[in-house]
């Protein structure tokens, strides 16, 4: 069994008809995994409720500022409003973020539990969120977040963050470069928003790792990083806990990026990432083409499950 960490209050995030990280995203995956061949291998699981969850508003203000965590709240109660162009906040997008930062918080508790992996299928996603701004649809940084709460349970003393969305999670990078038992490595299109993650930059204490890929690459521009640089870079850092930034939208069809990756070669990534450990947590990031998104989660899980 894979337990999928979700709830039908990550749709209530609203953006707008014509804004690409909708909640549709959701209901396309949630749909495919019901109808998948290994559906009855999903273990569906509610996360814990904000309110219900002590360890949530100081796990929290490890990564934000308090004065940004307000700032959402209060755009959030006054009826909404936007952190930037791309970044809305509707009435109920407040609560929503904080249950989002509950499930991955969930996440790391059932890895450690299990030591199998989890995925964990929220919204709003996180890894352009920086300590003091929202951007890029993100609110609040769920992977970094996880890794600092991580690294309070017994046995962990590494966290490695890998984040192969197509776009570079410049917030993730900025909130854990400075702290030496957190990795963090990216894959991402450049040149591609936000413009950051140079190669050249290796974080505080050699625990950052950029790799930046030109529009057009497809799976044998992958494989070989992974093999001859993420592996390597991963694997020597010893991470007690995996947490993948789960972005889609590498794929061919997506909207907002220009590589060609097919659904099945997340299948190939995940075997990569089994090497390392089975101590995974995968989160959702990007991804806006819903049936490549949806088969592409598919093909995560699977690879997992067998």
């Amino acid at each position: 069994m894979l337990p999928v960490i979700y709830s039908d209050e990550f749709l209530d995030h609203k953006t707008g008809i014509y804004h690409p990280e909708k909640p549709e995203r959701l209901t396309a995956i949630v749909n495919a995994l019901k109808a998948a061949a290994f559906a009855e291998k999903i273990a569906w699981r509610s996360p814990t409720p904000a309110s219900n969850n002590p360890l949530l508003m100081p796990m929290l203000v490890k990564a934000h500022t308090p004065t940004y965590i307000k700032k959402v709240w209060e755009i959030a109660s006054t009826g909404g409003g936007y952190l930037d162009g791309d970044t809305p906040v509707s009435p109920r997008s407040y609560d929503v973020a904080l249950l989002a930062v509950s499930a991955w918080l969930d996440g790391v508790n059932t890895v450690l539990a299990t030591a199998n992996p989890a995925f964990v299928l929220a919204r709003p996603p996180g890894h352009h969120a920086e300590s003091d701004a929202g951007m890029g649809f993100c609110l609040f940084s769920n992977a970094a977040i996880a890794a600092f709460y991580a690294l309070e349970q017994p046995g962990v003393n590494r966290v490695a963050i890998l984040d192969w969305d197509v776009h570079h999670g410049n917030g993730t990078q900025a909130i854990v470069e400075t702290q030496p038992q957190i990795a963090y490595c990216s894959l991402h299109q450049y040149p591609c928003y936000p413009g950051t993650g140079k190669a050249s930059e290796r974080g505080f204490h050699n625990n950052v790792l950029n790799l930046p890929i030109p529009p057009g690459s497809n799976i044998t521009v992958y494989q070989p990083l992974f093999e001859k640089k993420v592996i390597p870079f991963l694997s020597h850092f010893q991470a007690d806990l995996l947490i993948v930034s789960a972005g889609y939208d590498a794929n061919a069809a997506d909207p907002l990026a220009s590589i060609n990756l097919q659904p099945k070669d997340y299948g190939l990534l995940i075997d990569y990432c089994l090497e390392l450990t089975q101590k995974i947590l995968f989160g959702l990031e990007g991804g806006y083409d819903f049936s490549t998104l949806s088969q592409s989660v598919i093909a995560t899980i699977e690879r997992c499950l067998f």
